[in-house]
C-alpha cells in the first residue's frame, strides 16, 4: 500500500468509510466495517444515522485529516475503543483512560453470574451493598447498579487515575449519587457488611504478557493484566477478604483466565466460602466467571 492510501482528502463520506473499510481489510485487521463506521463517526462527530444522512457529503480538509489520524493509530493496532476514547459496556457508556482496561464483552458475563446470584435470593429492588475490587473504569459496578436500582456501590483501586475516569462514568451514566470510590489496593481499606463483591483481577501469567494481541500487550495497563508468576496473585488477596467482608449468604464473582476456573475455585473454597455452581462460560465458551458464597447463618 502506498502512503497515500489513507489520505480521504476530497472524498465524499460514504467513499471514505468504504476507503477505510477496504484499508482495514487489506492489513488484516478484524471487524473492519464495524471499525471503519466506529471511526469515520468519531471523527465526524456522527452517529449511524448521521453518517447515513451525510454520505454524499465531501469531507473537509480537517475531517479528512482526523480520519488519516485515526486510520493509522488503528493500523497501529491501537484498539477502537483507545482512539475514541468511549466503549460500550451493558448499554451504558464509558469513557477511557490510559490507566483502564477497555470494558469487553466477555467481562459482561461477571455481570450476568452475579444477577444469576442474587436473584436466587430476592428481588431486584431491594437495598444491597456492592464493593467492585480494582473497579478499572467503574464498568461491572455501574452495570450491576443499572440493573438495582436502590443498591449502592463501593469501587476500589489503587491507581487514582483509574478512579478519577470510573467516577466520571458514574456522572455520565447517572449513577453518582450510589457509587462511591476508595483509593486502596483491593479491600485493604474495606469494612463489612456487603451482600456481593465483583472483581475483574490481573490474571495473565508474568510470562505470558509478551505473547498477548498487541492491542492488549502495548494498550492495556501492565498493572491491570500481570497476575503474577503464576496468574493467580489477585485472588489469593481477593478471596479471604471476600470471607471477611461479605454478609452471610453473600456472594464473590470474580472473572478468571482460560483453564483458571478450577484453580480460583478451591482458592475461593479454601478461604471458606462455598461454590456456587459451575464455573459460568462466556460467549466463546470460555469458563469465565467464577462464585463462591459466604455460608448463610
Amino acid at each position: 500500500m502506498s502512503a497515500d492510501d489513507n489520505d480521504f482528502t476530497g472524498q465524499s463520506v460514504e467513499a471514505a468509510r468504504r476507503s477505510l473499510t477496504n484499508l482495514l481489510r487489506a492489513s488484516d485487521i478484524d471487524s473492519p466495517e464495524l471499525d471503519a463506521r466506529l471511526l469515520a463517526g468519531a471523527a465526524l462527530g456522527l452517529d449511524l444515522t448521521g453518517l447515513i444522512s451525510a454520505a454524499k457529503r465531501t469531507l473537509s480538509p480537517d475531517e479528512a485529516a482526523q480520519l488519516a489520524q485515526f486510520a493509522a493509530r488503528r493500523l497501529y493496532g491501537e484498539p477502537v475503543a483507545r482512539i475514541t476514547g468511549s466503549k460500550e459496556f451493558w448499554g451504558l457508556q464509558f469513557t477511557l483512560s490510559a490507566d483502564t482496561l477497555v470494558p469487553r464483552p466477555d467481562t459482561e458475563t461477571i455481570v450476568e453470574a452475579a444477577l444469576d446470584c442474587l436473584d436466587t435470593s430476592g428481588p431486584r429492588s431491594r437495598a444491597l451493598r456492592i464493593a467492585d475490587l480494582g473497579t478499572g473504569s467503574g464498568a461491572i459496578m455501574l452495570a450491576l447498579l443499572s440493573e438495582f436500582p436502590n443498591a449502592t456501590g463501593i469501587a476500589t483501586d489503587i491507581n487514582l487515575a483509574a478512579l478519577r475516569a470510573a467516577r466520571g462514568n458514574a456522572e455520565r451514566n447517572g449513577l453518582a449519587r450510589r457509587a462511591h470510590f476508595v483509593a486502596c489496593d483491593y479491600a485493604s481499606a474495606l469494612l463489612g457488611g456487603f451482600d456481593l463483591i465483583v472483581s475483574n483481577p490481573p490474571y495473565i501469567p508474568s510470562s505470558d504478557i509478551a505473547a498477548l494481541d498487541i492491542e492488549v500487550r502495548d494498550h492495556d495497563p501492565l498493572r491491570a493484566l500481570d497476575g503474577g508468576s503464576d496468574g493467580y496473585d489477585a485472588y489469593r488477596i481477593i478471596a479471604p477478604e471476600a470471607a471477611r467482608l461479605l454478609t452471610p449468604g453473600g456472594f464473590l464473582v470474580v472473572e478468571v483466565g482460560y483453564d483458571q476456573s478450577d484453580t480460583v475455585a478451591d482458592l475461593i473454597a479454601a478461604a471458606g466460602l462455598v461454590s456456587v455452581g459451575p464455573a459460568k462460560t462466556d460467549l466463546g465458551g470460555v469458563k469465565r466467571a467464577v462464585m463462591g458464597r459466604k455460608k448463610p447463618r
